[in-house]
C-alpha cells in the first residue's frame, strides 16, 4: 500500500487536470475519467489497484448517498414525488426484469438469478454523470430535480434486488414469502435506523459543546453509522443513509449554526468531488484485471453481451418515460402535476438521460470473490466486465450526445416558479419588510439611540420599496468586484506594516472573500 502511495497521489492530480480539460471542452468530466483509466491500466509498470469486495460499499456510497440527500430539494422531491416514485422504483424493477430475461436467454450459463443480480446492477441511472452534463446546457428545473430525485431512490430500489439476487445465487433458493418478509423488514428497518441515527446526531450537534470542526466531522461519521448498523441488523444500509441524510437535511438550520454550515458545504463538496472522481477512474484502471478473468468467455462475445444489454436500458428506458407520460395523460384528473400534457420532447430527454456510473461499478466490485462453499462466484468478472462496457457506452453515446438531444428537441420551458430576477426582488423586498418590522416593533428606544440601526432602517426601506436599484448589472458587478480586489490588495500589502496583527487583517480578508461571494451569486 505504502509503496503504491506516489502512484495514488499522482491520480488525484490527473482527476483534478482531467476535470479541468472537461470543462473547457464542455463534456462531462465522468467521460474523459473513465477514458483515462482505460488508458492508464494499459501502461506498464502501473500497479494493479485491488480493492475488497466488502468494502466498496462500505468506503463510497455512504458519503455519496448522504450527500445527495442533503443537496437535494424536498420541497421538489415532494411536488414531483409520483413521476419519481414510478422511475425509482417500478421502472428499476422492469429494467432489472428485462436484463434477467435477456442475460437468461442469450448469454450461456446465465441462471435467472445471475440475470437479476446484473439487472440490480446495471438498472440505476447515475445522477453525476446528468448534473455533469446538464450543468453545461439550461434545463428546465423540474427535469434536474426528477432526475436527482430519482438518483436519490433508486440507488435503493437497485441495490435491494441485487442483495436479493446474490443471496439467491449463493444459496441456490429463492423463496418467495421469505423473500416479501425480508423486503419488508430492509424497507421499514433501513428508514427506522436512518432516522433513529439522524435524531441522535442531531441532538449532539445541538446539545454537545462543538466547534465547526467537531460538527463537520460528526457530519463524515454519521452516514458510516447509517449504514453499518443498518447492515448489522440485516436491513437497508443504503435506505439507512437516504432517510436520515434527509431528515438531518431538513433539521440543519435547528442545530448547525451559519458557520457549521457554510464550512461544511465546502468540505462536502471537495470531499464528493474527489470520491467520485476516483470512482470513474477506477472504472477505467479495473478493466485489465476484469478482462484476464473472463476464463472462456471471448473478450468479442463479452463486449456483444454488454452491448446487448446496454441496448435494452436504452431502449428499456426511452420506453418507460413515454410510458410515463400516457399514464399521466391517462390520470390527468388523478395525479397532480403542474403541466397535463408534457408532449414528447421532455420525455425523450429524461428518456436519454440514463448514464450509468458510480452505484453500478460499487456493486458490481462488491459481488463476493467466493461462495460460502469456498466455490468461485459464478460469471463473476463477466458481470464486471458487462457492467463497464454498460457505463463506458452509456457514457459515451448519451454523455456526449446529450446536449445536443436536448439543444434539438428545443425543452419547453416551464413556468413552475417565478422568473429568477422577479423572485430575487420580492424576497430581497419582504426579508427587508420583515426586518423593519421587527426592528420597530420590539427595538423602538434602541432605535432611537444607536445611528447604526437608523443606518440599517433606512437600508431596509429603501430595499422593501422594491426599486430598480436593487438590480445590479454585469457592468457594476465587475466594477465592485475590481473595487473588492483592490481592497483585497491593499490588506495584503498591510502584512507588511509592523502595526497590524496578521490574524486581524486574515479577518478583513474573510469579509471581502464572503462580499465577493454575495456579489457573485446576484
Amino acid at each position: 500500500m505504502l509503496e503504491n502511495f506516489p502512484f495514488y497521489l499522482s491520480l488525484v492530480i490527473v482527476i483534478i487536470l482531467l476535470i479541468m480539460l472537461a470543462n473547457k471542452l464542455k463534456i462531462a468530466y465522468p467521460v474523459l475519467l473513465v477514458i483515462a483509466g482505460l488508458l492508464i491500466s494499459f501502461v506498464q509498470g502501473v500497479p494493479v489497484i485491488h480493492i475488497n469486495p466488502e468494502l466498496i460499499f462500505i468506503i463510497f456510497l455512504p458519503p455519496l448517498l448522504y450527500e445527495a440527500a442533503w443537496t437535494i430539494s424536498w420541497k421538489e422531491l415532494w411536488r414531483w414525488r409520483r413521476i419519481i416514485g414510478s422511475f425509482a422504483f417500478v421502472l428499476v424493477f422492469l429494467t432489472a426484469t428485462s436484463v434477467a430475461v435477456v442475460a437468461h436467454a442469450y448469454i450461456p450459463g446465465f441462471t435467472l438469478a445471475l440475470g437479476f443480480l446484473l439487472g440490480g446492477i446495471v438498472s440505476p441511472p447515475d445522477a453525476v454523470s446528468a448534473n455533469a452534463i446538464l450543468k453545461f446546457v439550461k434545463v428546465p428545473r423540474r427535469m434536474s430535480s426528477i432526475l436527482e430525485g430519482e438518483s436519490l431512490l433508486n440507488d435503493a430500489s437497485s441495490l435491494i434486488i441485487f442483495q436479493f439476487a446474490v443471496i439467491a445465487v449463493s444459496t441456490g433458493e429463492f423463496v418467495w414469502y421469505n423473500a416479501a418478509l425480508n423486503f419488508v423488514w430492509m424497507v421499514i428497518g433501513g428508514i427506522g435506523v436512518g432516522l433513529l441515527i439522524g435524531w441522535i446526531f442531531m441532538k449532539a450537534h445541538r446539545y454537545l459543546p462543538t466547534d465547526v470542526n467537531m460538527d463537520i466531522i460528526l457530519t463524515i461519521v454519521a452516514p458510516y453509522v447509517m449504514y453499518m448498523v443498518a447492515e448489522e441488523v440485516h436491513s437497508s444500509g443504503v435506505l439507512a443513509v437516504v432517510s436520515g441524510g434527509l431528515f438531518l437535511s431538513r433539521k440543519r438550520h435547528y442545530f448547525l449554526n451559519s458557520s457549521s454550515r457554510l464550512r461544511g458545504v465546502n468540505f462536502w463538496e471537495s470531499f464528493v468531488f474527489l470520491l467520485n472522481g476516483w470512482v470513474f477512474l477506477l472504472i477505467g484502471l479495473d478493466l485489465r484485471e476484469i478482462v484476464t478473468g473472463l476464463g472462456g468467455v471471448s473478450l468479442s462475445s463479452a463486449i456483444g453481451y454488454g452491448l446487448l444489454v446496454t441496448l435494452v436500458l436504452i431502449v428499456g428506458r426511452v420506453l418507460a418515460a413515454y410510458g410515463a407520460v400516457l399514464v399521466t395523460l391517462i390520470a390527468r384528473n388523478v395525479i397532480a402535476v403542474a403541466d397535463r400534457n408534457p408532449g414528447y420532447r421532455t420525455p425523450l430527454v429524461m428518456g436519454w438521460t440514463g448514464m450509468r456510473g458510480v452505484v453500478s461499478l460499487a456493486a458490481a466490485l462488491s459481488i463476493p470473490i467466493y461462495l460460502e462453499g469456498g466455490e468461485s462466484f459464478p460469471r463473476r468478472n463477466l458481470i464486471l466486465f458487462i457492467t463497464f462496457v454498460v457505463i463506458l457506452v452509456t457514457l459515451l453515446l448519451q454523455g456526449l450526445t446529450l446536449p445536443y438531444v436536448i439543444r434539438k428537441v428545443q425543452v419547453p420551458q416551464y413556468d413552475d416558479y417565478l422568473p429568477e430576477d422577479e423572485a430575487d426582488h420580492a424576497l430581497v423586498a419582504g426579508l427587508s419588510e420583515h426586518a423593519l418590522k421587527h426592528l420597530k416593533s420590539n427595538y423602538g428606544d434602541a432605535l432611537n439611540r444607536h445611528e447604526i440601526l437608523q443606518e440599517m432602517a433606512r437600508k431596509w426601506e429603501d430595499k422593501s420599496q422594491f426599486s430598480d436599484r436593487l438590480l445590479m448589472v454585469e457592468e457594476t458587478k465587475l466594477i465592485y468586484l475590481d473595487i473588492l480586489d483592490q481592497q483585497r490588495r491593499w490588506l495584503l500589502n498591510k502584512n507588511n506594516d509592523s502595526n497590524f496583527d496578521e490574524e486581524i487583517i486574515r479577518k478583513h480578508l474573510r469579509r471581502i472573500d464572503i462580499e465577493e461571494e454575495k456579489i457573485r451569486l446576484l
